[in-house]
């Protein structure tokens, strides 16, 4: 039974485009992947069907539909993508485009979100009936679950907190701001900073570690510097770590959540990151609220989470199966 009908879930990650065919326990049955190399409009859309193709003409079992995580605002109901500065699709009707093409019911949603709803669903023996998932990698998204439900605004753009700004004589945003969240704490950002750092100081651990790589940094050479104290990997990372879990602490204010999953690139970073994350939230809001807060590393693969949650997201509106508002 558990193979009579399979989903498809799509995340438009970072540096791919991926997806699943998976039945309904959410066991793979096919997956796919295309680099996105940079690419972004209508040259982004086109890996999508490319991606779609591949998936839905190897499949032979009838497909409940199509879920899609990708980064932006999303308008859920029309499956609409009114901004993903990411990718620079504005008013795409990524759902439409895809239900023609492939005459399946097709939810689109923003990816944290989804990755929110996985984590509410896969992550926890114990659901919390309250909390909120960080995606932190090359840009930064919130996904909010509250009383059991998935959280998505009056203008479905709720967890946009990458793009809240944290320091206004910062650097251009790619939003068309300055220093926004995500252009201090992201593992872009980050990787950024380090990269500046080797050329003033090449002979750095980091600098030696980067030369062994070829010279250029990314978010695994930066943990391996840390874990090895280097000054310049600890001094970027607690710059990046103090701004997010102020940002976190804003949520724990605001909402009172006592569980906050981090996911994303960045925690590769591990427990230097993560505990530098806690100890600024808990120094940036309240005391009688933050002891009761729990923040911590997401517990479901971060390869799948999107996926996953997209997959939730089609099972709720198909089959009524997950409870989301």
């Amino acid at each position: 039974a558990d193979d009579s009908r399979h989903l498809i879930g799509v995340d438009l990650g970072e540096s791919e485009f991926s997806g699943e065919v998976v039945n309904l326990r959410g066991e793979v049955r096919r997956s796919a992947r295309i680099p996105l190399d940079g690419r972004d409009g209508d040259e982004a859309v086109e890996l999508v069907h490319r991606l779609m193709d591949e998936l839905v003409e190897a499949n032979d079992t009838p497909l409940v539909g199509i879920g899609i995580g990708t980064p932006g605002i999303i308008d859920t109901v029309s499956g609409t993508v009114r901004w993903a500065v990411s990718l620079n699709w504005q008013d795409l009707p990524l759902g439409r485009l895809i239900r023609e093409r492939n005459e399946l019911p097709v939810y689109v949603a923003n990816d944290s979100q989804a990755a929110a709803l996985a984590e509410y669903i896969f992550g926890t023996d114990r659901r919390a009936n309250n909390m909120a998932v960080i995606r932190v990698g090359r840009g930064i998204g919130a996904g909010l679950i509250l009383n059991g439900e998935l959280f998505q605004g009056d203008g479905f753009g709720a967890g946009e907190i990458g793009h809240v700004t944290v320091d206004p004589d910062g650097v251009p945003c790619r939003c068309g701001r300055r220093g926004c969240l995500e252009t201090v704490a992201s593992s872009r950002a980050m990787v950024e900073a380090a990269q500046r750092s080797i050329a003033e100081a090449p002979d750095s651990a980091l600098g030696r570690l980067a030369a062994e790589s070829g010279g250029t940094v990314t978010i695994d050479i930066l943990a391996r510097a840390l874990a090895a104290g280097d000054e310049h990997a600890l001094r970027i990372v607690d710059h990046a770590s103090r701004q997010l879990g102020r940002s976190i602490a804003g949520l724990i204010g605001m909402l009172d959540v006592h569980r906050i999953a981090l996911i994303g690139a960045a925690t590769a970073l591990g427990t230097p990151w993560l505990e530098q994350v806690q100890a600024e939230a808990a120094r940036s809001a309240l005391s009688l609220q933050t002891r009761r807060s729990v923040v911590e590393i997401g517990r479901v693969d971060p390869a799948r989470a999107v996926v996953l949650g997209a997959c939730a997201v089609l099972l709720t509106r198909e089959l009524g199966l997950i409870p989301t508002r």
